[in-house]
């Protein structure tokens, strides 16, 4: 207990939101008076229900990329009959395994690999929300990009390029799973969370060298690891999202998350997937993957909100209207709603 407490205190990645962000807010607060509206941000997507700032659905955002750089999908109603569900899926072409995940999610809740008809049939028993079923891309690189553009440029700039890691143990021949999951430091924080996802392995003892996925969401939230990519960055990589970008003419500020065969073949519009696109809401990750001081990641995070509120203000001067006080409050109220449920949902839904 005392050395998780001295864990936290030395790495403040592993700190609360508030407790992060809470000394920088009042420049959040200066942007609000500046542009006289609570929600300044949401003109920066206008494409994208409240800019991308959170509540967002993934079927808007696959509807303005191009065809082919995201997942095969179907986007199912929760209260489609199975049987019925099952005809069209592979009526369509899709076969185990596949990916499950909420159209409006967050942090990898309810992600889910489904490899066989009884773990899809549980999903869709217990999903309560529609949700996409896709293609489980392959590709075995996971990378993350933080690219924003100024709507009067045709040039943008990627601000942070990383690679994601997955949460997993090894075996060594010896150890039962709830050994190596006791044993591993990245996991002390989420212990009971593991506990539940996991309870039926936990006393299986896995073989020297074995991998055992403890997260198949890469987000950082959930326990994915971030690796700096920064020296790959280049004007290659650059001119490859301003093509995204500018494809609906709506992308101007946030994160793409995408699988890709290699850095290479990303850098030339090859082989990849968009697994998701963040919009205003999204963090700049790149302050938790390059060994940044707390100092450092802050004068990163205020880079990125003044771009923000610089990016919101002219697209709001050009005709896409502040989302007014009233409905964006209630829209958010329902989105953090949607999300609790989410979360305790994952939290009781075995991972495979």
């Amino acid at each position: 207990m005392v050395k998780n407490v001295f864990f936290r205190l030395w790495h403040w990645e592993t700190w609360h939101y508030l407790a992060k962000y809470v000394p920088i807010m009042p420049v959040w607060g200066w942007y609000c008076l500046r542009a006289r509206s609570l929600w300044f941000f949401t003109p920066s997507n206008p494409g994208i229900t409240f800019g991308g700032f959170e509540g967002e659905g993934k079927g808007e955002m696959y509807d303005q990329l191009p065809p082919g750089s995201y997942p095969r999908s179907l986007f199912i109603e929760p209260a489609t009959r199975f049987d019925s569900l099952e005809i069209r899926v592979f009526g369509q072409g899709f076969t185990y395994p596949f990916a499950v995940k909420p159209d409006v999610g967050m942090m990898g809740f309810m992600f889910r690999r489904i490899g066989n008809r009884d773990e899809f049939q549980h999903y869709h028993a217990v999903m309560p929300v529609a949700y996409h079923l896709q293609e489980l891309i392959t590709y075995p690189l996971e990378v993350s990009v933080f690219y924003y553009r100024f709507p009067d440029s045709d040039k943008g700039t990627i601000t942070g390029f990383l690679k994601k890691e997955f949460l997993e143990v090894v075996g060594d021949g010896r150890s039962t799973l709830l050994q190596l999951i006791l044993d591993y430091p990245r996991v002390q924080f989420r212990l009971e969370e593991m506990k539940s996802k996991h309870t039926d392995r936990l006393s299986d003892i896995l073989p020297e060298g074995e991998i055992h996925v403890l997260s198949h969401a890469l987000n950082l939230s959930r326990g994915g690891r971030l690796v700096s990519l920064e020296s790959e960055k280049d004007d290659e990589l650059t001119t490859m999202f301003d093509q995204l970008s500018r494809y609906s003419k709506t992308f101007f500020y946030g994160r793409y998350d995408i699988k890709c065969r290699s850095i290479e073949c990303l850098k030339r519009g090859e082989h990849f997937s968009i697994l998701e696109y963040n919009g205003c809401g999204a963090e700049p990750h790149h302050i938790y993957g390059n060994g940044n001081t707390l100092l450092q990641a802050y004068a990163i995070v205020l880079h990125h909100w003044k771009v923000l509120y610089q990016i919101s203000r002219y697209n709001h001067r050009h005709g896409i209207r502040y989302w007014g006080l009233k409905p964006g409050w209630q829209f958010l109220k329902a989105a953090r709603a949607h999300f609790k449920m989410l979360k305790k949902l994952d939290r009781e839904f075995p991972v495979s």
